[in-house]
């Protein structure tokens, strides 16, 4: 992977404010505290998607990570962090519980809560981040494999680390995200139920956190004309009854949720700074309205006014 910042290019003046960039944008927001001076701070850093599956792989002078109660609070999109030790040691906390890690082991840790990385040596680390509803495991699970170390004692942590850290050094491997995600979700979940001691838990939750899965996937094909109930049940392996039972548990309505999300990114369009380089029906053709009619129509039920006059009021203001 090549790097996508290094601060032996960056004037000692900007490597705070760099590399903090590079990590909200990139991986998730935190509170970066260095203890070199600026002149002192040395971080190389290179990010891969593969999916859904962000890794981000970097080497660094000594830091403290703080993910704080007022940025858990804002995740939008739950995610679980897999922490790989490559050389030197680091210390995770979080949950209450601490835990060092060496070389060859790793820890997991998630985003809805505070936790803290210590790298007192340097950094010398793999961070991988996937959504937690694709683990499809209990919340209480999950919290209670976190800021645990992984890899020392235990085989199929041992084989996980491996597989993982071979996995963030390969770029090759990056080219074929069907043929990568899935394998490693299944093998963390294996991992963590594992460890619990039971692993037909990693079955059950399939269910359980199904109406989570069904509308991370909905999300994330909201740009889709083709988006169908049919579509969405095939790629979960349910019926189309089924997928309709298990969203109205959750009181949700198919059809009005995705039009109400798929509104909401079209009025977020308008209103922004690349608004009227669209016209309004391609923007909504963007967002699966196909239908320029059809499509003004349901924006002013919604918001009781026009795409078009929304778009006006949000025009930039010339200077003067």
């Amino acid at each position: 992977m090549s790097p996508v910042l290094d601060t032996a290019l960056i004037s000692p003046h900007d490597r705070e404010e760099a590399i903090r960039h590079a990590v909200w944008e990139s991986v998730v927001a935190v509170d970066i505290d260095h203890r070199p001076s600026a002149e002192d701070i040395s971080v190389r850093m290179a990010l891969s998607a593969i999916g859904p599956l962000r890794i981000c792989s970097a080497r660094a002078t000594a830091v403290t990570v703080r993910r704080t109660q007022r940025l858990a609070r804002q995740d939008e999109e739950p995610a679980v962090f897999l922490g790989l030790q490559v050389t030197g040691t680091s210390l995770v906390a979080q949950n209450g519980r601490e835990c060092v890690l060496r070389p060859g082991e790793f820890a997991v840790y998630e985003s809805i809560a505070p936790y803290t990385l210590l790298f007192d040596e340097g950094v010398d680390h793999h961070f991988l981040r996937l959504p937690r509803a694709a683990l499809a495991l209990p919340d209480r699970l999950i919290r209670d494999n976190t800021s645990v170390t992984l890899g020392s004692d235990d085989p199929i942590a041992r084989l996980a680390f491996t597989y993982f850290h071979q996995l963030a050094v390969d770029g090759e491997l990056h080219q074929g995200a069907d043929a990568v995600v899935e394998p490693s979700v299944e093998l963390l979940r294996v991992v963590l139920t594992h460890r619990h001691g039971d692993s037909s838990l990693a079955r059950g939750p399939l269910e359980a956190t199904l109406s989570l899965r069904l509308t991370q996937y909905i999300r994330q094909h909201l740009a889709d004309p083709d988006l169908s109930p049919a579509r969405i049940a095939a790629t979960h392996n349910i019926s189309v009854r089924h997928l309709y039972a298990v969203l109205s548990r959750s009181g949700i309505s198919l059809g009005d949720w995705i039009r109400t999300r798929r509104l909401a990114e079209c009025r977020r369009e308008l209103a922004g700074p690349n608004g009227r380089l669209r016209t309004i029906a391609a923007i909504g053709r963007s967002w699966g309205f196909t239908d320029a009619t059809h499509f003004s129509k349901v924006f002013k039920q919604a918001y009781g006014i026009s795409p078009r006059a929304w778009r006006d009021e949000h025009r930039p203001r010339s200077s003067t």
